[in-house]
């Protein structure tokens, strides 16, 4: 398995690594979009113009191709001769926002079980669509105008202009690109046109800035799950708009002036109105006024400065009180800079800083007030503001929320884009009749973050990186550089700055200076991505249990995930021999890794919304991005082969034993099974203790019932629902129920978990005629059992066991085994499939938002899901509801999840068992 997940990576440094820098560029007064007096004229609204200049695309003979193994298949088109375009610009006056895709190039897998499986579940590789979604990834890149011949440089060494490194048609002489056309918006693309033709032979197709902000923002806000957000007093929160709700709205861009555009639908959009007054003010007045270089610099100041200074406060007329008649707070602003006017100063008297907040405020408020009242004019329940006079800027958007809360009386907000620089870029990549884009959906878009991210703190720069090595020492040259950014942050509660944002402010330069910002990661297209199907309401549907917006939860995780990582980075080297290279990749990741902590430590929200498994998939992308593809690889082998050795004695002590008692146990075996997780501190510390087997049989003995029970105020919470669950399965009395038809086994760890504990399970419901799917991650997640690997555990197991050898057979999980299997032990008689699917994920988690297409197949016809796990029934889908029956099974091997989730003990189990809703 490790062997064909490294060839899909081997060419990981011309696909992966193009948002990393290998120096730290800061912007400069970036300012891009128009506004101001000459633009306030009412535009009619219109469809965005689809190019029919590039290629069409020839969908004849359209298969899935790919490792399997991979969770991002690539569609394959053998009839097209040419590339859908990969490139799209906006080039402003002071940044480039470069959006570009990119492919796989990845391996067929001739894997007949798997073929056989998706037979049975009706699982085919054609498209619905008229044309492909292209599995790959969806790059955003930043470039200072100033500097574009760096750009072009890029855009040539990735060979973008020409479709891309990872075409087909690469490398490619002159005569090829000679028809090349990019889409690009922004002022530069006309002044810039005949460079780019001189330097990259490409011509510059020009689209309609409007029409480019409007379909980005719609695009985004459709399809990106928590791209939107509020921010108030310093505190942000993560909006889920619902895409049949989203529709009309109000998108206010703030560039050098500020355009409101009322957008009605897709290609449906008026600008009504707008104002001179914008980020061309703020940069132009702050450069006289204080003498600042760049609007960077100019930012910068306002988080040391003291508007009270020079604003006069309501306070300041009234004695220090509130005037409260008409609701105006003693430190609400009566006069921007009026305080000047009573004192005898001049401007050399005054702080840059207090003039820079002072104007900031003055600004923001005004705009937050006009960009309200346009809202009240139209009857617009959302105003999302853009454009990058905002900048991720926490006093600006608290200026600007406290503005429009203000006036609305709390009846309306302000929102912020995550993407809100790329608008336009983004626009301009769909106005390619053929982008792939049009129909995604929220659930097929995965944002991921690469090993730069937490450095360069969501600006891009720079040539890509060529290959692994180029990656590793770019790691070890910058944090030899820049130690103080992977230097542990001193956490404190989320700063205020008072009502409205208008006190002074709190932070005093613990962060740097760009640490508010939101980062931008690399959307990763999975079109076989869907939505689990036996959810009970998606749209409620929050997978993670653990609310690590709480300061001390957020605290404590980081520190759980800091104190294992050389733990992790010791199993890891030792996975691929302990060689040299692999200690010098084990040292790169554990330093990307920390630098991505640090990163959300001082800005949780850097990366969105951010739970408990963003976390674990983070270690494990960060992980595979260091080419770590298994770092439990030969400790799973050894517990699998140590488990199936002592599996036949188990069986037969099964089913020696009463059918209610038999059920008990099965229950109890697979509670005990869960101990074995290298992912708990306390479970790695009890294999110092004893061997596998001994561990597993001391579990086991210490099973007594009730599992989990405890007092609160006279309720008795209860999480040992067995005999619930027993009367489903075996009725009471003279009612026998009907067994259920599918159920879902979604398994943990390898070894006694999976074969001492799942299978057994599992050989229990196939024995009372339910079909049975074991549901495993697609990618290894530390000693998770993966869908590649479990086949050869069953056919280990069938062995020794006519039940699961007959079900296996079945389900065609013995395609490959079959030459191992005795013929005289084949039953006639026809049994039930076993089947293996894979999750669709790498991690210790699982978002049933996100799910494989095979799964989402086989949940059609399933009326029992059991979660087995803390990662995937208590870190996750704890409180989740299903459509059908569902069982919650885990050990809880972490003290404070333990008091937190069932105000128990480590060691203590859940059994929670929920019928369908």
């Amino acid at each position: 398995m490790a062997s064909t997940t490294t060839e899909n990576h081997s060419n990981i440094g011309t696909d992966d690594i193009n948002e990393e820098t290998q120096q730290q560029i800061p912007e400069k007064d970036s300012i891009v979009e128009k506004g101001g007096e000459k633009d306030m004229a009412p535009l009619p609204g219109g469809s965005i113009h689809r190019s029919s200049s590039r290629p069409q695309l020839d969908v004849s003979g359209a298969a899935i191709q790919g490792n399997f193994e991979e969770k991002d298949p690539t569609i394959l088109l053998p009839n097209q001769s040419d590339d859908i375009s990969h490139l799209a610009l906006d080039i402003g006056g002071s940044l480039i926002k470069l959006i570009y895709f990119s492919r796989h190039a990845d391996w067929q897998v001739d894997d007949r079980r798997k073929r056989k499986v998706k037979e049975r579940l009706g699982v085919s590789n054609g498209n619905r669509r008229s044309f492909p979604i292209l599995g790959g990834r969806l790059h955003f890149v930043k470039f200072e105008t100033s500097k574009i011949n760096e750009c072009l440089d890029f855009i040539h060494s990735k060979q973008l202009h020409c479709g891309g490194i990872d075409s087909p048609r690469w490398p490619s002489d002159a005569s090829q690109s000679e028809n090349a056309v990019i889409k690009a918006t922004g002022g530069g693309a006309y002044k810039f046109a005949d460079l780019f033709k001189e330097r990259l032979g490409v011509s510059i197709e020009k689209e309609d800035e409007m029409n480019c902000l409007v379909a980005g923002a719609n695009f985004l806000l459709k399809a990106i799950r928590h791209e939107a957000f509020t921010h108030m007093e310093g505190h942000k929160e993560f909006v889920q708009i619902d895409q049949i709700d989203l529709f009309p709205y109000l998108l206010v861009n703030i560039g050098s002036g500020v355009s409101m555009i009322k957008v009605d639908g897709d290609g449906k959009f008026q600008r009504v109105s707008g104002t001179n007054v914008g980020g061309g003010t703020y940069w132009g007045l702050g450069r006289l006024l204080t003498k600042c270089h760049s609007f960077d610099e100019l930012l910068e100041l306002s988080q040391r400065g003291d508007n009270r200074t020079i604003d006069m406060l309501v306070g300041d007329i009234y004695g220090g009180m509130d005037y409260s008649k008409i609701g105006l707070s003693a430190s609400t602003i009566a006069s921007s800079f009026g305080k000047t006017i009573s004192e005898n100063k001049e401007l050399e008297d005054y702080k840059p800083e207090d003039i820079s907040l002072s104007l900031l405020r003055m600004i923001s408020y005004n705009i937050g007030q006009i960009a309200y009242l346009n809202a009240l004019r139209f009857g617009l329940k959302r105003i999302f503001f853009g454009g990058f006079f905002i900048r991720g800027h926490a006093y600006t958007m608290d200026t600007i929320s406290f503005a429009v809360q203000f006036w609305s009386k709390g009846e309306a907000q302000a929102m912020f884009l995550r993407h809100e620089g790329f608008l336009g870029a983004l626009g301009a990549f769909m106005s390619y009749e053929k982008h792939g884009l049009d129909d995604l959906m929220v659930h097929q878009l995965v944002e991921r973050f690469p090993m730069g991210a937490p450095y360069i703190g969501g600006n891009v720069h720079g040539p890509p990186l060529g290959d692994l090595n180029e990656k590793i020492s770019w790691m070890e040259k910058f944090v030899r550089k820049g130690t103080e950014i992977t230097a542990p942050v001193p956490m404190a509660p989320p700063a205020t700055t008072g009502l409205g944002g208008f006190e002074v402010p709190s932070s005093k330069g613990v962060l740097r200076p760009d640490a508010s910002k939101l980062n931008v990661g690399v959307l990763h297209l999975v079109p076989s991505l869907e939505v689990f199907p036996l959810l009970a309401d998606p749209k409620t549907y929050e997978p993670n249990t653990i609310d690590l917006s709480d300061h001390g939860e957020l605290e404590y995780w980081f520190t759980v995930l800091s104190e294992h990582l050389s733990d992790l980075v010791d199993k890891a080297v030792a996975s691929e021999g302990g060689t040299d290279d692999a200690k010098r990749r084990g040292d790169a990741f554990a330093r990307a890794f920390s630098a991505h902590l640090a990163r959300l430590m001082e800005e949780p929200a850097a990366y969105g919304k951010l739970g408990l498994a963003n976390l674990l998939e983070l270690r494990e992308e960060c992980l595979r991005e260091f080419h770590f593809f298994d770092a439990y690889r030969t400790i799973k082998q050894r517990e699998n082969e140590a488990s199936l050795a002592v599996l036949p004695d188990l069986l037969m002590e099964l089913d020696s034993l009463t059918e209610d008692m038999r059920l008990l146990t099965l229950i109890e075996g697979v509670l005990a099974a869960n101990i074995f997780d290298w992912g708990s501190r306390a479970c790695v510390d009890l294999y110092h203790k004893g061997t596998i087997i001994e561990i597993y049989r001391m579990s086991r003995k210490k099973m007594q019932r009730p599992w989990r029970a405890s007092e609160r105020k006279n309720n008795i919470r209860e999480v040992d629902d067995f005999d619930a669950f027993k009367e489903r399965m075996l009725g009471s009395g003279d009612r026998k129920p009907q067994p259920h038809k599918r159920a879902l086994l979604f398994v943990d760890n390898s070894g006694a978990d999976i074969v001492l504990g799942m299978l057994p399970l599992a050989r229990e419901l196939l024995r009372r005629g339910t079909e049975v799917v074991l549901v495993a991650n697609s990618l290894p997640a530390l000693n998770d059992v993966t869908a590649m690997e479990l086949p050869d555990i069953v056919a280990e197991a069938a062995k020794h066991c006519d039940i699961l050898r007959g079900a296996a057979e079945a389900g065609g999980l013995l395609v490959d085994a079959m030459s191992n299997i005795q013929d005289g032990h084949k039953k006639d008689t026809p049994s039930v499939p076993l089947m293996v699917v894979e999750n669709g994920c790498g991690s210790p988690c699982i978002d049933f938002r996100q799910v494989s297409s095979e799964l989402a197949a086989a949940a059609k016809d399933a009326d029992l899901v059991i979660l087995e796990g803390m990662g995937r029934s208590l870190h996750t889908n704890y409180n989740a509801k299903f459509k059908c029956d569902a069982l919650k099974l885990a050990m809880v091997k972490n003290q404070r999840l333990a008091a937190k989730l069932v105000e128990g003990n480590i060691y203590d189990c859940v059994c929670r068992y929920e019928p369908a809703s």
